[in-house]
């Protein structure tokens, strides 16, 4: 199974709670495999709420990021980078949020000094898949604005199932 990784590393949050957004293509399917969220160039601790879900249109409005093959031998993405979250793209830190409806599937909270990593396989058994044909897309932001916000990382780890 070819599988990739969206990050964005050394963000500064911007008017926007967003960490990382991606939207399979029409006709594709991904399953997510894991979410990990880090902070550096700070000691100041803060505990952080944190959630990954859904969304539906309108998305947010994002950096463009491209998602990098954790297998040289592999195709690149069907998934490609964009600032708007439309089916087929994906980004990093939103300077907007977009008015769509979200749907929170796990919440949690995590110190900031130290990383936060979310695997649905081993979390409840559960198994996180999207095709395009959902028309959503799937996201991790920040419950709320933290008190630093410079050097955030995050980054989700996704298959492509068809």
């Amino acid at each position: 199974m070819r599988e990739y990784t969206l990050s964005g590393k050394n963000m500064t949050i911007v008017g926007s709670n967003t960490l990382a957004f991606l939207n399979p293509a029409a006709g594709r399917a991904i399953e997510i495999t894991g979410v990990d969220v880090s902070q550096f160039g700070t000691a100041v601790a803060q505990q952080i709420g944190i959630e990954v879900g859904f969304k539906v249109t309108a998305f947010p409005t994002l950096v463009s990021a491209t998602p990098a093959k954790t297998k040289a031998s592999d195709a690149v993405s069907s998934i490609v980078g964009g600032t708007a979250g439309a089916a087929g793209t994906c980004g990093v830190n939103a300077s907007a949020e977009g008015a769509g409806a979200i749907t929170t599937i796990w919440p949690d909270a995590f110190n900031n000094l130290t990383p936060w990593l979310w695997t649905p396989m081993s979390t409840l058994g559960q198994t996180l898949v999207l095709a395009g044909q959902d028309a959503v897309g799937f996201y991790v932001k920040l419950q709320m604005t933290p008190t630093t916000l410079t050097g955030w990382n995050a980054t989700i780890t996704y298959r492509e199932i068809s």
